[in-house]
């Protein structure tokens, strides 16, 4: 295997659900990711669902996703054993990455100065709801509390505003601040680069939430204008049409984003006459009169008569088109045109989609412990030459304890004197 962009670089993570997946988005790239859990493992081995219905702590999916390519060992910190193997992992890692509760470490005798004498250049990254020293820093939180208070719920729903907004699934508050941890991590990297200098990087999910939100949190700080939910497409002030439409074999497609430019125009109008639609769409004149236009202003769509009328056929075409052609030829067609549209898949139509399987998104994963290979999602993006890559399986509980503590020094002995005593 070619090495990941992020080769060479030791991460220590302290499992938890908040920072999984920023651990998971760099060892991937190819850092060396040591996950540590408690001895007991991780409150997320014990989330549904689990492979072949079987509830066990190692057949969990959520912890299979979230933490692949990493080395795994257990680690009691509350013990002196554990504490000082843990200090010993912070001495020679490069970043600390962590979704602790605010104080936690400070707890156990591991707080700002005690990490800093250990690894003066450690980029130390703390994840939590509120961040470390906001007043709410204690308040409980859930995904749904995040999402909900930092703003992306209220535009997620239906035109149909007496159902409440939606929550999307997938844990994406943990998601949000995930990407926005690793960006700052990977920043605070080439920071170091040129100064030598480590740093404490202080991830707010909530903050992070809020400026997730499209144009919601802009719309109100620039002009206190408050967007409103609509079923499938972008909240806005104002009403849009509408997006999604049901094909002639069934399926839902999303229309996407309508023509804009003058080349778009003509190549819809050219596939509204392809299909042989143009008789049935008097507003196909419309479609000819943007394709001959040199600039398209859109910022004039609701005062300029002629401009609206353009936009909005450029909208009904996709629409007539869609309802006419089967879901998938419609995708096909529209991304010949130039013009992004999607068919609406459920997760597992997405992985036999011959786009993703020519890319090589659906990845194979060994799992040698149960004799077989799963398929996972895989590479969101392509280096030419530091592939991202899954290497191995999440790792079963302490697995790695081992190899990892034997570079430390200790041996099988030591190492089983510290697992009777409960630190490892």
């Amino acid at each position: 295997m070619s090495a990941g962009a992020l080769d060479g670089l030791v991460v220590v993570e302290l499992a938890h659900e908040r920072c999984a997946f920023a651990g998971k988005l760099l060892a991937d790239m190819g850092a060396d990711v040591i996950v540590v859990e408690r001895p007991g493992g991780c409150p997320t081995r014990r989330y549904a669902p689990f492979a072949d219905g079987d509830e066990h702590p190692e057949k969990s999916l959520h912890w299979w996703y979230y933490n692949t390519s990493k080395r795994g060992v257990t680690l009691e910190l509350e013990r002196e054993g554990g504490r000082g193997l843990f200090e010993q992992l912070v001495g020679k890692a490069d970043i600390l990455l962590e979704g602790e509760a605010p104080g936690s470490l400070a707890r156990v005798g591991l707080d700002d100065t005690r990490l800093r004498e250990l690894k003066p250049d450690l980029i130390h990254t703390s994840i939590t709801p509120f961040g470390r020293d906001s007043d709410r820093s204690h308040e409980p939180s859930t995904d749904l509390t995040i999402l909900a208070g930092g703003g992306p719920v209220w535009s997620c729903g239906y035109d149909d505003h007496s159902i409440p907004p939606v929550r999307g699934l997938g844990n994406q508050g943990a998601a949000i601040g995930a990407h926005y941890a690793v960006m700052s991590i990977l920043t605070a990297v080439l920071y170091r680069m040129g100064s030598g200098e480590g740093q404490h990087i202080d991830v707010s999910q909530h903050a992070c939430a809020n400026v997730t939100t499209e144009m919601a949190s802009y719309h109100w700080l620039v002009q206190q204008g408050t967007v409103q939910r609509q079923t499938g497409r972008h909240a806005l002030e104002q009403p849009s049409m509408e997006s999604q439409i049901r094909c002639a074999d069934g399926r839902y497609v999303c229309t996407g984003v309508p023509p804009r430019f003058p080349h778009e125009f003509a190549r819809l109008h050219a596939w509204v006459r392809e299909l042989g639609l143009e008789e049935q769409f008097p507003e196909a004149i419309f479609l000819e009169m943007g394709a001959q236009k040199e600039f398209i202003d859109l910022s004039a769509i609701g005062t300029d008569d002629e401009v609206t009328a353009i936009f909005g056929a450029g909208r009904e075409a996709l629409l007539l088109i869609a309802s006419s052609v089967p879901a998938y030829d419609f995708f096909v067609g529209a991304q010949q045109a130039g013009l992004a549209v999607g068919v609406i898949y459920s997760p597992e139509e997405v992985l036999s989609d011959p786009h993703f399987v020519e890319r090589g998104f659906p990845v194979e994963v060994e799992h040698p412990e149960l004799s077989r290979a799963f398929v996972y999602p895989g590479a969101p993006y392509k280096f030419e030459k530091s592939p991202w890559q899954i290497t191995r399986r999440a790792p079963q509980l302490g697995e790695h304890s081992g190899e990892v503590f034997g570079a430390l020094g200790l041996d099988d002995a030591a190492l089983e004197k510290l697992r009777a005593d409960g630190s490892v």
